[in-house]
């Protein structure tokens, strides 16, 4: 019988999640459930980026459209915490949707820029509409809005398990999608577009179908962290929430499922640590970036599948 290296990985992963949720201190306990949720919203940029070549600088948008709907439904609608997740899905692949059906008339750095074009209106339009939304000062979700049937997320350790299941769900979703039928032709579309053309793929309709699976991702990761940790803010649509999943994604290694995480976590903890000893924490960041395009052009994990472990997805 054939054993699913791949698989057995990252339940592995999950199971050591799993077990640092009881022996893992209250301060890292809080910060692994905040990037096990960003960790969605860098899967879903992995899926449009890393496996189909979108290179986007407006997921903010996505990820600002789910966290809006989940906090505005459960502020402004009374809408339960559950519903409000449903609805953060749902604004995330509809706006991903949306904007394919104009950006993906370009490509390469016209895409970029349309992207990021998007993003920015969207920002303004929060800043905008803040008798709705609050602006800058953002909208604190209250802790009766973040009760998710009898799972009070507002509580450390039900927010942790809830944040984990999610991950999972995702994860194994992803890993599901990407050995697809549908994934595969997403990785022939990133490598050749002009042979994927040929084989009859539309290109159009594969990166629309990408482009709007990663909006569901960044969706729901954007509702899930507002109901999560009950705040959302005009500063988490900002371009600097377009970048982040990029520098996670390179970081750990675009187009491999578990990239993202890893990412994240590097990112997040260098961060902190480097925060912890020198107001000059971005150099910090910078240069660790220069090192690893110098160093692992493929990010971590992709240099260790060209250098060994093919079999990792």
């Amino acid at each position: 019988m054939r054993v699913d290296k791949g698989l057995f990985l990252h339940l592995g992963v999950l199971a050591a999640l799993l077990a640092l949720h009881f022996a893992a201190p209250a301060y890292h306990h809080t910060n692994i459930a905040r990037i096990m949720v960003l960790s969605v919203y860098a899967m879903g940029y992995n899926i449009a980026f890393g496996y189909t070549g979108l290179l986007s600088l407006g997921h903010a948008l996505l990820f600002s459209a789910g966290l809006y709907a989940a906090a505005m439904g459960v502020t402004h609608l009374g809408l339960g915490a559950g519903t409000g997740l449903v609805a953060g899905l749902l604004a995330g692949g509809a706006m991903a949707f949306a904007v394919g059906l104009l950006a993906l008339r370009t490509a390469g750095v016209a895409f970029m820029i349309v992207t990021l074009m998007f993003a920015q209106a969207g920002y303004l339009a929060i800043l905008y509409f803040g008798r709705w939304t609050r602006g800058d000062e953002g909208i604190v979700i209250g802790k009766a809005s973040r009760a998710l049937g009898p799972l009070d997320l507002s509580d450390d350790g039900t927010r942790y398990l809830v944040a984990l299941a999610l991950f999972a769900a995702a994860l194994l979703l992803n890993l599901w999608l990407v050995r697809s039928p549908q994934g595969r032709i997403m990785v022939a579309m990133r490598e050749n577009e002009e042979r994927s053309r040929m084989l009859g793929y539309n290109p159009f309709t594969v990166k629309l179908t990408a482009l709007t699976i990663s909006g569901l991702y960044s969706g729901i990761g954007g509702a899930a962290y507002g109901l999560m940790f009950g705040y959302a803010g005009a500063s988490l649509a900002s371009v600097q929430y377009s970048i982040l999943p990029l520098l996670w994604v390179l970081l750990g290694g675009a187009g491999t499922v578990l990239g993202p995480f890893l990412g994240a976590v590097l990112m997040f903890y260098l961060i902190d640590y480097a925060s912890s000893v020198t107001d000059a924490h971005q150099f910090v960041t910078g240069a660790a970036l220069v090192l690893l395009v110098l160093f692992a052009p493929k990010g971590i994990l992709g240099s260790v599948r060209a250098r060994g472990l093919k079999w990792l997805p």
